[in-house]
């Protein structure tokens, strides 16, 4: 938790970007998209069983970060869901839509421009 923002925030990315590159892991997050798309009672599931702990550690997270002086205080609500939207087009490029990596922008490089444009706004002082 007292890891620098600069060195976390990537590491959560790489992190959840490589659950993705098993092709079996792929076809069992397409399978469960799909289902909670049509069947509630699994969108619950999935809810409670990844969105939320993912969640909740972003924003733990980014209290202690603000507890260090590291960021500026701001709703960590917020930036918490802003990470996690930041690096959804990513995967869904590996997912579901093919077209969004057709520009060749690696994992590694949106990862680094993310991570820059969001503590850009949030570095305490800025």
């Amino acid at each position: 938790m007292d890891l620098p923002p600069e060195e976390m925030l990537p590491t959560v990315a790489r992190r959840y970007f490589a659950t993705f590159d098993d092709p079996v892991a792929q076809k069992m997050v397409q399978l469960m998209v799909g289902e909670a798309m049509r069947r509630l009672e699994i969108a619950e599931i999935f809810g409670n069983a990844v969105i939320r702990r993912v969640l909740g550690f972003l924003k733990s997270y980014m209290a202690r970060q603000i507890e260090l002086g590291s960021l500026r205080p701001h709703d960590i609500r917020s930036s918490a869901r802003a990470i996690m939207g930041m690096l959804l087009p990513q995967a869904g490029g590996k997912l579901f839509f093919p077209a969004i990596t057709e520009d060749g922008l690696t994992e590694k490089e949106h990862v680094e421009t993310a991570t820059d444009i969001f503590l850009s706004g949030l570095r305490a002082g800025g």
